[in-house]
């Protein structure tokens, strides 16, 4: 299986933590509304079968589900999921989770969804490129997938790991890897061994003085790419 454990343990320690929006998740919930209109920028989700591949806890599921979509969450954390299913209930949103691979699902269910997410989990597994096909193989020809990561760049270092990890203290230390990172000319060369084409790309900056996350068009440090099948 396409899986680190010690990826999942990490995250399966911080689960109770996932809806709480001043703790370490703080940045997921700062970034979720830049994300979610992204998306809705290339395809109206409303009515749509959507697929989050590593949902976490459900930040960007939930927010999907919530916007009309007919969302699925997947993740291998049952505990992530379990934080997912309880918060989901709480704010009565409509969505189904399950812990299973994307490749697994891939085989189960092919061609069935219109969008598909996978966000910030690419340099969290052995083979990004194995989740990436996937994705593509879950999705429906002419469906829309968004992929985001973080770049393997000396500012993304030095933002991502020893500024968000270590002064800021955004995230844990030992959040991120920084030879997992992804070059966005490695996941677009991912995306296209696997049949996609991609149709728009946008990086996501941080202001630590104001302490305000927006989009543009710098992509050194996390970044999002739209693809379509």
């Amino acid at each position: 299986m396409n899986v680190d454990q010690s990826e999942i343990a990490k995250f399966s320690a911080l689960a109770h933590h996932w809806w709480d929006p001043e703790s370490e998740f703080k940045p997921l919930h700062a970034i979720n509304p830049l994300r979610l209109s992204w998306i809705q920028s290339f395809v109206d989700i409303s009515g749509k079968k959507v697929l989050d591949v590593g949902c976490g806890g459900g930040i960007l599921a939930e927010s999907m589900a919530q916007s009309g979509a007919d969302t699925c969450g997947i993740d291998l954390s049952e505990k992530a999921l379990k934080v997912a299913q309880l918060h989901a209930l709480e704010v009565g949103a409509q969505l189904t989770y399950r812990s299973i691979a994307a490749e697994d699902l891939a085989q189960e269910q092919p061609e069935q969804y219109d969008v598909v997410t996978c966000m910030e989990m690419l340099e969290h597994v052995p083979d990004p490129a194995s989740v990436v096909r996937a994705c593509s193989k879950l999705c429906k020809p002419g469906g829309t997938l968004f992929f985001s990561t973080l770049n393997r760049s000396p500012k993304s270092y030095l933002f991502a790991i020893i500024g968000a990890e270590y002064i800021l203290k955004l995230l844990p230390k030992g959040t991120h890897e920084y030879a997992k990172f992804i070059k966005p000319s490695e996941l677009v060369a991912f995306t296209r061994q696997a049949g996609l084409e991609m149709i728009g790309i946008k990086g996501l900056s941080y202001n630590p003085l104001t302490q305000v996350y927006s989009l543009g068009e710098d992509v050194a440090v996390n970044y999002m790419i739209a693809v379509r099948k």
